[in-house]
């Protein structure tokens, strides 16, 4: 039971998602009239508040759509699996549990000591553009957030040597599956305040969770350091991204630069030299 100051703290960060979660939506065109969208629960904080955002927008929301929760049971040790049906069967929404055993794929192709969330995130991915397919979904809603987005940048800057991060909506290779990300306006601050006001029965992930010296972690927490030292500088970054002049870039593929000319001609430097 809430008390009356966590209520108070509970509505205000409610109505701050909300409209975060519906500016994205609106400006990326996520979610459109009669659309059955397969929200992808895996039992984390990003998830659930997902899932319980987009519940509470489609209450006033000026178009109808459907929304199907799908958890993928990737058989790891010890997983709970009662944990998330419980809570679906609350909410009285359809859901599904997908069971596909990757935790054993992943175990056999990475060497101990090895990071193993590329590969859990590509199998995980394949299952679930499978099954919306199955399931006739024509968008697929992930929880990603604003700082997923920034650190996945700097992961590819950093790492990869490509300044590449998460788009608020992307088209499957295959051209068969819309994936969207309505948190993408979203702080993990505020969705980490929002998971824990709320009770959501968290499940922790015990394949990648528990490895150390994750390239991401070190992301984040530079990220963090820099949030508390610089308040801002977050939201710039997260900016930049929507405003690019690739001009002012290397990428010849998007920019012609070889064939840069000026607008003077020959006659006018010309008669500039006659004038002197």
């Amino acid at each position: 039971m809430l008390t009356t100051k966590n209520e108070l703290k509970l509505n205000k960060l409610r109505k701050r998602l909300r409209r975060e979660t519906g500016r994205a939506i609106e400006d990326y065109k996520m979610i459109e009239a009669n659309d059955r969208v397969m929200v992808c629960l895996s039992g984390g904080k990003d998830s659930y508040t997902l899932l319980d955002i987009l519940l509470n927008l489609r209450l006033n929301a000026p178009i109808s759509f459907e929304i199907i929760a799908v958890n993928l049971d990737q058989k790891q040790p010890d997983y709970p699996t009662d944990i998330l049906p419980n809570y679906l069967k609350q909410l009285d929404i359809p859901f599904y549990i997908v069971e596909k055993d990757t935790y054993q794929i992943v175990k056999q192709h990475i060497p101990e000591g090895k990071t193993m969330c590329s590969l859990c995130s590509r199998l995980r991915r394949g299952s679930l553009y499978g099954f919306a397919e199955k399931i006739g979904a024509t968008k697929i809603a992930l929880g990603h957030h604003r700082d997923d987005i920034i650190e996945t940048l700097f992961l590819n800057m950093f790492h990869g040597g490509r300044m590449k991060a998460m788009p608020a909506k992307l088209l499957s290779d295959d051209k068969k599956n819309i994936v969207i990300r309505p948190l993408a306006y979203c702080r993990e601050k505020d969705i980490e305040r929002y998971a824990a006001l709320k009770q959501f029965p968290i499940i922790p992930c015990n394949l990648c969770g528990s490895q150390e010296n994750l390239q991401r972690q070190i992301i984040k927490d530079m990220l963090q350091t820099w949030d508390k030292k610089h308040p801002g500088r977050l939201e710039n970054i997260f900016r930049s991204t929507q405003y690019i002049t690739t001009s002012h870039l290397a990428d010849h593929d998007l920019f012609d630069f070889k064939t840069l000319q000026t607008s003077n001609t020959e006659s006018t430097r010309l008669n500039i030299v006659e004038v002197y």
